[in-house]
Formats: structure tokens, sequence, C-alpha cells
């Protein structure tokens, strides 16, 4: 399942003309292009999908979606470790 997951913008750059973001995904980092939303600053917060902001978002409706998400186990599932992921689900037993 691909998501649309909040998350907090902790810094934003351009990149080769491009405003690009480095997103807090409830612990998890992951850069993240700003093309259609180029006004985000530090500290706001939107939605992201296969590494595009769309939208701007509030703090509190971030926060209870990534709650959600947590409590279903979704964010693992998007951001956890792949290959940890793989490993459980060909039946090792011990994590990498």
């Amino acid at each position: 399942m691909c998501l649309a997951v909040p998350g907090r913008v902790v810094a934003v750059w351009d990149q080769d003309g491009t405003r690009m973001a480095t997103i807090d995904f409830g612990g998890i980092e992951k850069e993240v292009c700003l093309q259609f939303v180029p006004d985000l600053e530090v500290g706001e917060y939107t939605i992201v999908h296969v590494g595009f902001a769309l939208q701007r978002l509030d703090e509190q409706s971030a926060l209870e979606t990534l709650a959600v998400f947590a409590s279903m186990g979704e964010l693992d599932t998007e951001f956890g470790d792949a290959w940890q992921r793989a490993a459980v689900e060909a039946g090792e037993t011990t994590p990498r």
C-alpha cells in the first residue's frame, strides 16, 4: 500500500533549481520535493506521497493521522527497514 503521510518540515534547500525539504514522519526523516507547495517553511506540516509534498496540513491533523498510522503499523510498512521486513516474511527468526 502506498499512503499519503503527514510530516513536519525540518529543513529546506534548493537542489538544481528545485525546492527540496527534509520531512520528519514521526522520527523517520526523508528527502521530499516541494514542487507542488514551494512556500512550505521549516516547522510546517505537509502531506507527502511518493516523495512529493502535496499540500500544507495543520499540526493537530498531522499528529492525529501519524498516531493512527503508527497504531496500524503503517509507518513501519511505509518507512521501516525493507531488508528487515523481507527477512521476517521469509521466516528468519533473528532480526538483521
